[in-house]
């Protein structure tokens, strides 16, 4: 007979590039519907189909003249036909999508017209009008079908907590508190708050049944001494995420000591605030330039020790790009929780290579902090939500309260939480157990508030300070609102929500001006994407659907929320964690496509187109973002950067030569160099070379030589120059940037004096 050997299913699960593919089939469904999400969605064989499909392959010469085989009853047996009818399909004609690579297409064409310099926006907006009318066609015609939502559970969340022992830790939770005054962490105060932290989730954390799992890993450790043998298994799917991975790794940090090449003012403030905790000033919130969170600075002072790089601008880019690679992680849990494994597996790969994400992560600023605990915090609520499991509830206010500790966007989170848990509870899913997931939700803010406890000591002793950020853009503490409040929140809102496709604003230090946030490829996926999720929301109510669609907006409210200076709006950076669930959709649209050619026709022909056109797509968006990220972002900052890492070198190479670090001087020119980036890039990161002016008279009297820099434009310096150091010599340095030029006066020291003073 024609039915697959154990060995032909063996074959086809561990060498799928091989051809046929084979399942073992489901039981089938006696007076049963359909239990999950979009399964009537997709296309299906019925089993009297598969039996008749079967019984016509079921010849009289398929059974050996002599051979004592029995008749066999198909009908009786459907599920035995199932592999036939797959191995026929495998060998079966390709069945293009065509609806579906219409839509996708033409909303890549659209995506182009809104590209700058945008030759044809009316158009572009026109045929993304036509791509929603083709995957609407696509949809209705069951070519094109989300991933099935896997239900939700039926149980309640066990909320079962040791309240007595919560309780009971209240005088550690005061004690830590209390500590923390000073604004400075402690070995003291850190004692007791780990304590607390212990206390508080020994009495909330969800005991599972350990022994077992233990005594499983103890036979195999015990199994592996009798007979030590290493055996690798590396399957086609990991060798596609390991590919992944190295792309990813590659965009994250190729050219990372360059691009960006230039520091500005505020690296220069989170260098001095990481000199302050090497030097043990250990604070919680550092106060300098309206205050920042403490996380960036601890971890750029380890890995200025770790790595010997020092207080550099390495150091503070090293650590933003490791923090942007761990959000990825999370990124593809997130998507496969929501749609699967490939879903997940785009959401990783598209979020790694774009554009968005990797410049944030390579700035050497706090940005990616945001998105980094983001996606863990918003992991483990859905699944407490899908699940009813108290432990993703605590690991959720575990990120949360982390996540306060870096990043001031990341205060609009647990408002974000609350609308979303709000939408929860409104859906039918939440039917019987809205009591008890209120309960979680609180447990979630008490590990959150204990985790934020020492910023929030801090907080109440020093309101102002802790939010001036903030208040000075929502608020009109710094200046006035330059239109009605409500008009400009709207008018934010919807250039948030359109940034993705048109302009991700004028921010030249973190974004190429003027662009949209998304690549081409990324752009159309994410509207087609949006598209189905949306048409899937308003046909089933799946709470998870909606959640997607309104986390985007929600997520930029940071951005949305700069009332006071609109222009700050839209930025990357505080928009950054929008990306999760964007990448997420990206991914959906992406799949909605690629799955076209397999729902159709299962065949090894349809698994060699979806893989070419997905290889395609992923190389088109991977040379998008290269050319955004090395080539327009690169020369755009370098063209608007000031040149202080050449001036430092010149201050470099005088003092290892003739001069000392304390007789070379910069002169402070109206909007132009920081004189503590000069200090920093010449090796000596503490110490700030500006020179006014009318202080130049005060080196007279030191015989060393003395080098003053200044702008070629400050001619009156230059006169102050010569009629105090006439025996100077001037040399005007070259940048390869218009404008960047600058003049270094070289005095000779003064010998004489130095013979004496020997």
């Amino acid at each position: 007979m024609n039915e697959p050997s154990i060995l032909d299913y063996l074959k086809s699960k561990l060498m799928p590039w091989r051809g046929v593919k084979i399942e073992i089939p489901p039981a089938p469904p006696v007076e049963q519907g359909l239990q999950t999400g979009e399964a009537e969605d997709r296309p299906t064989v019925q089993p009297e189909q598969l039996v008749s499909q079967s019984t016509q392959n079921l010849t009289a010469t398929q059974v050996p003249e002599h051979s004592n085989a029995q008749p066999v009853d198909l009908s009786l047996a459907p599920a035995a036909s199932v592999p036939a009818v797959r191995e026929q399909a495998a060998s079966g004609p390709l069945v293009v999508p065509l609806r579906s690579l219409a839509a996708a297409g033409v909303a890549l064409i659209a995506q182009l017209g809104l590209e700058p310099p945008r030759p044809y926006p009316a158009v572009g907006i026109f045929l993304y009008g036509i791509s929603a009318s083709l995957l609407g066609w696509a949809i209705l015609s069951k070519e094109w079908a989300l991933a099935p939502l896997a239900e939700d559970t039926t149980q309640q969340v066990d909320v079962q907590v040791k309240w007595k022992i919560l309780l009971s830790s209240l005088p550690l939770v005061v004690v830590s508190f209390l500590s923390f005054g000073g604004n400075l962490f402690t070995v003291p105060n850190l004692a007791f708050w780990a304590l607390t932290i212990v206390y508080v989730f020994y009495a909330v954390w969800q005991p599972s049944n350990q022994s077992s799992v233990l005594a499983r890993a103890w036979s195999h450790v015990v199994a592996w001494v009798k007979n030590p043998t290493i055996t690798i298994r590396i399957s086609p799917w990991t060798m596609l995420f390991i590919a992944a991975i190295a792309l990813v790794v590659f965009f994250r940090v190729y050219r990372l000591s360059q691009v960006p090449g230039e520091m500005f003012s505020d690296h220069a403030e989170k260098l001095l605030d990481v000199n302050d905790v090497l030097n043990g000033q250990t604070h919680i919130f550092f106060p300098r330039n309206t205050g920042r969170e403490a996380i960036q600075m601890y971890l750029t002072a380890a890995i200025s020790v770790l790595f010997n790089t020092g207080l550099s601008f390495i150091s503070l880019k090293m650590g933003t790009a490791f923090i942007g690679l761990l959000t990825l992680p999370f990124v593809y849990l997130l998507g496969k929780e929501i749609a699967g494994r490939w879903v997940g597996f785009l959401a990783f790969l598209m979020t790694g290579i774009a554009y968005w994400a990797n410049l944030v992560a390579r700035i050497g600023l706090r940005f990616p902090l945001y998105a980094a605990f983001t996606a863990p915090v918003l992991y483990f609520f859905i699944r407490g939500l899908r699940y009813q499991k108290r432990n993703d509830f605590i690991l959720a206010g575990l990120f949360l309260g982390l996540g306060l500790h870096g990043y001031s966007p990341m205060r609009i989170i647990p408002f974000v939480l609350a609308i979303l848990l709000g939408l929860y509870l409104l859906h039918a899913s939440a039917r019987g157990k809205r009591k008890q997931v209120l309960i979680a939700f609180v447990v979630l803010a008490i590990v959150a508030v204990i985790i934020f406890l020492p910023l929030g000591r801090y907080m109440l002793d020093n309101f102002e300070s802790f939010n001036e950020r903030a208040l000075t853009r929502v608020g009109t503490a710094e200046s006035p609102y330059p239109a009605p409040v409500w008009l400009i929140f709207i008018q934010n809102t919807w250039k948030a929500w359109i940034m993705p496709f048109w302009d991700n604003g004028d921010i030249w230090v973190h974004s190429v001006v003027g662009r949209p946030s998304l690549d081409v490829v990324a752009a159309a996926f994410y509207f087609l994407g949006t598209l189905q999720v949306l048409v899937r929301y308003l046909r089933k109510r799946h709470w998870i659907d909606l959640f997607l669609l309104v986390s985007v907006p929600l997520l930029m409210l940071p951005s949305i929320l700069s009332l006071a200076f609109p222009g700050e709006n839209p930025s990357l950076n505080r928009t950054d964690a929008a990306f999760i669930p964007v990448f997420v959709l990206v991914a959906i649209g992406i799949e909605g496509v690629l799955g076209g050619f397999n729902r159709l026709s299962n065949s090894r022909y349809s698994w060699a187109a979806a893989g070419v056109l997905g290889v395609l797509l992923i190389g088109w968006s991977a040379s998008n973002n290269a050319n955004l990220v090395f080539n327009q972002f690169d020369q755009q900052f370098m063209q608007g950067a000031w040149n202080t890492s050449q001036i430092g070198q010149v201050v470099h190479d005088f003092t290892d030569s003739i001069g000392t670090p304390d007789s070379a001087y910069v002169i402070p020119f109206p909007y132009w160099v920081d004189t503590r980036l000069v200090g920093i890039n010449a090796g000596y990161p503490t110490k700030d070379y500006a020179l006014n002016r009318d202080q130049i008279e005060t080196t007279l009297n030191d015989p060393h030589a003395k080098l003053f820099i200044f702008k070629p434009e400050d001619t009156d310096t230059l006169n102050v120059l010569k009629n105090l150091y006439p025996d100077g010599k001037s040399v005007l340095h070259k940048s390869v940037y218009d404008g960047k030029d600058f003049v270094a006066y070289l005095v000779p020291p003064v010998l004489d004096e130095i013979e004496q003073a020997k």
